[in-house]
């Protein structure tokens, strides 16, 4: 099984990279952002209480993010069996043990963590274009300057949590797709 977490500010192209690493290794591909922003279409509990965070560019609690995620891996188990790429999560440290602990008590870990590595002033062009584009709410100037706070903050931490562990993979992620693509995939066959 070969679990595999993409890291970056947001803008960086986890989730076009994770798209095509999840094809490539037959990963269940998880995205915290597309399955919050699914609950928040839906209208459902979590998707209020998503919304109420995600709006002002900020992280949902870590608890609730962590029942979301156990929930999915426990209802999918029969599509995680050759193992999951995590795009968007862990986003704080707490999270980062949690899943360690979660995947723990499954028998499996983390092999490695992909760091796709931006500028600041690259992501944000990058996310107004994405925002003009898509219409994604969450892509406007305000929001993306938070977000990018928040990153910072609360998430750049972990580059050192999981350097300390051999497991972190710095990427240069500015480039081509398939040239970024094919710098990630020699990282993650020698992590494996």
């Amino acid at each position: 099984m070969l679990n595999l977490v993409i890291f970056g500010g947001p803008g960086s192209g986890k989730g076009t990279q994770s798209a095509k690493i999840a094809q490539k290794y037959s990963l269940f591909h998880i995205s915290t952002g597309d399955v919050l922003r699914d609950h928040i279409a839906r209208r459902t509990d979590i998707g209020k209480v998503a919304d109420s965070y995600i709006s002002k560019g900020m992280l949902i609690p870590d608890k609730l993010m962590i029942k979301i995620l156990e929930d999915l891996l426990v209802s999918r188990k029969d599509e995680t069996k050759h193992g999951v790429i995590f795009d968007g999560f862990p986003r704080t440290l707490p999270q980062a043990e949690e899943l360690d602990r979660l995947l723990g008590t499954l028998d499996t870990n983390i092999a490695a963590v992909i760091g796709l590595e931006v500028p600041d002033d690259e992501l944000t062009a990058r996310m107004l274009k994405r925002g003009a584009e898509t219409g994604r709410a969450d892509d406007n100037e305000q929001t993306i300057k938070s977000r990018l706070a928040v990153y910072h903050k609360q998430t750049q931490p972990l580059k050192a949590y999981y350097a300390e562990t051999g497991r972190y993979k710095a990427i240069d992620g500015m480039g081509s797709i398939d040239g970024i693509f094919d710098k990630i995939c020699a990282a993650i066959d020698a992590a494996k």
